[in-house]
């Protein structure tokens, strides 16, 4: 599929070599296709029209996800809503904090990046996330993070700052439904941990 995807971008070339390089440095077509675009272009031989087509496909990808969870009730879209998350920063380098502010049907406000961090931190300031749930109208959030490790266990520092933004939210009379961390395939969702 990827060489193929990669023909389509630069015809009338052996595109084998290419895509197994891009398999060996990102690990599984997964990661092929969550990759960011400063990290593809780093892979020897990729130019700008094969990286501009891989971005094309992730991005058809997760429009698609994303189709499956707009305007309806998240929570009973929840599978919908992993698959989603997965294919948007299950496989990316770095970690990203992902917000979903809700209204009180529990339909999608609006989906945020609030920030990229390193591969093992992302920072997060409760302060912010309450200024933007109040600007947004919303009734409660979802926070989602990826670990690029594919180890979805939470961290002392994920369980500290999501019981301060929990605390924050609470203030104003905001809910937080679940804290879900993405990693490869995987996911842990504090809910279910009994963390919230």
């Amino acid at each position: 599929m990827l060489e193929f995807l990669l023909y389509a971008a630069i015809p009338q070339r052996d595109t084998k070599p290419l895509a197994y390089a891009l398999i060996k440095r990102f690990g599984s077509f997964s990661g092929v296709l969550g990759a960011d675009r400063s990290s593809l272009a780093q892979v020897p031989g990729i130019k700008d029209a094969s990286v501009a087509a891989l971005l094309s496909v992730r991005e058809a990808g997760l429009r698609m996800h994303r189709a499956q969870v707009q305007d309806r009730n998240v929570i009973s879209s929840w599978q919908q809503l992993l698959d989603y998350f997965t294919a948007r920063v299950g496989y990316a380098e770095a970690e990203e904090f992902h917000l979903l502010f809700l209204d009180r049907k529990n339909s999608l406000i609006a989906d945020e990046k609030q920030q990229r961090g390193t591969i093992d931190h992302v920072p997060v300031y409760p302060r912010e996330v309450v200024k933007r749930a109040l600007e947004l109208g919303a009734s409660a959030i979802i926070m989602v993070h990826n670990h690029p490790s594919g180890d979805t266990t939470p961290s002392k520092g994920d369980v500290e700052m999501t019981r301060a933004v929990q605390k924050a939210l609470q203030s104003v009379g905001l809910q937080i439904h679940d804290h879900v961390v993405i990693g490869r395939g995987r996911h842990s969702s504090f809910k279910s941990l009994g963390l919230l």
